[in-house]
């Protein structure tokens, strides 16, 4: 029996990849999961490499694990991920103390790596990615007892000026509705009760299918699950949102009325050199189009700030945009110039700065926006799913509301509940107090 430490950073995209590995190596024999580095005879690390500062990161962290395999305990050490997707074989010489390479499309090779003699297999395995893992892998969510990721579908179409995606994840490939369900199913049965549906472009899932498969479809099968009780979207392209998601965010109970639909600017010129397709207008079009069809939605979306040629009068519309759209969540990310990417080629490039002054004074907006809204909600009552003790004190609970995402958004802090409330549970809360992003008060009934 050998002992493997799995270690994944990035996106929760990858995260799912790294609970298929997990759920590969339990499956059958031969292999026992560790939470420590220095009990592993296999250190398995899932890479990130969406930005520079992403690769950075991975690399000291691969770094840091052959530390281990330099010590003794350790006698193989593999890298997975989009670090290895993007540069390939030139790792091998780049990270001597790696005994195997497997890029995003690969890692559902991790037991044939690990079992293979020593030259039997090339170090590297990376290739145009066309993987996606369907019902029958043996995945192991090791996130939330009560919340899970479900990747419904791999890769991206769009060509963004500033995002190496589409060059690390392949083009879009969906899953089937059936596929997602067994998946979701096993989940619930597992104690999960919020499934959060993710992708790189979840408004475009099932177009490559080319059989009329769709988010709405999705949603409504999704929530006929027994035991499943909330169904959240995250990362849906802007436009060409299909009207069935949006009768499902209006009309399916299960469904959250939150939608995290990620924008990056809204000054024309910005949009027109990050590619993104759209206008300050149709981008105000397509919200109003989402809030006439779900009044009550809770909106999150993402900008760049410090993006090239991005002058005072660029940002000064996105504030602007800002005030004005009135978001309930909003993340604020400065420009990095990505290799490989259009963006990285442009003229104008803002000082760093400049950059984080523009975040700070953006963040700072939005802050004052969701404390407002947030403290709208005091007197409230709401209902909050029950996720365990909070890191700053063992005599709190914490949880979060339906418009609330795992990991991005705020959180509710509960001061006081009834004996009988558990991990897990949906229970009434009343909103006490609010602050910038999260609420405070108590279970009550």
């Amino acid at each position: 029996m050998q002992k493997v430490h799995l270690v994944s950073l990035g996106c929760p995209k990858n995260r799912v990849d790294s609970e298929v590995m997990v759920g590969l190596l339990r499956e059958g024999e031969g292999y026992d999961l560790v939470g420590e580095p220095d009990d592993a005879d296999v250190i398995v690390v899932n890479t990130c490499s969406f930005i520079q500062p992403a690769t950075e990161e991975s690399i000291e962290t691969v770094l840091e694990m052959a530390k281990f395999k330099e010590a003794g305990r350790c006698k193989k050490l593999v890298v997975t991920g989009c670090m290895v997707q993007r540069y390939g074989s030139s790792l091998e010489g780049e990270l001597p103390e790696v005994d195997a390479f497997l890029g995003t499309g690969e890692y559902h090779r991790i037991r044939d790596v690990l079992e293979a003699r020593e030259g039997a297999l090339p170090r590297s395995h990376v290739d145009v990615p066309m993987y996606i893992h369907d019902e029958m892998a043996p995945r192991v969510n090791s996130w939330s007892q009560a919340s899970a990721y479900l990747k419904i579908s791999e890769g991206c179409n769009h060509r963004c000026a500033f995002c190496i995606i589409p060059q690390l994840r392949g083009r879009l490939r969906s899953r089937t509705i059936p596929s997602l369900v067994a998946e979701a199913s096993r989940l619930v049965e597992g104690g999960v009760k919020e499934i959060n549906l993710i992708s790189q472009d979840s408004t475009a899932y099932g177009r490559d299918l080319r059989d009329g498969t769709g988010l709405g479809d999705l949603m409504t099968n999704l929530a006929a699950i027994d035991g499943l009780e909330w169904i959240r979207l995250h990362y849906a392209y802007p436009h060409g949102l299909p009207e069935g998601l949006l009768e499902a965010l209006a009309n399916e109970p299960k469904v959250c009325r939150y939608l995290d639909i990620p924008l990056q600017h809204a000054s024309g010129p910005m949009l027109q050199a990050m590619r993104r397709g759209v206008t300050r207008a149709g981008q105000e079009r397509i919200l109003e189009r989402v809030r006439n069809a779900v009044p009550d939605i809770a909106l999150r979306t993402t900008f760049i700030v410090g993006f090239p040629g991005e002058t005072d009068k660029d940002f000064a519309e996105l504030c602007d945009f800002v005030e004005a759209q009135q978001f309930d969540r909003v993340g604020v990310f400065t420009y990095f110039p990505e290799d490989g990417t259009p963006a990285a080629e442009l003229d104008g490039q803002v000082p760093e700065d400049v950059k984080i002054a523009r975040q700070e004074h953006l963040m700072g907006l939005q802050a004052a926006i969701s404390r407002k809204k947030l403290t709208a909600m005091v007197g409230q009552v709401v209902p909050v799913l029950v996720e365990g003790h909070a890191e700053e004190s063992e005599d709190l609970l914490r949880g979060r509301t339906e418009t609330q995402a795992p990991e991005v958004d705020g959180q509710v802090y509960i001061t006081q509940a009834p004996a009988d409330v558990a991990i897990g549970q949906i229970r009434p809360f009343l909103v006490e107090q609010a602050g910038d992003h999260d609420l405070v008060g108590r279970i009550i009934g």
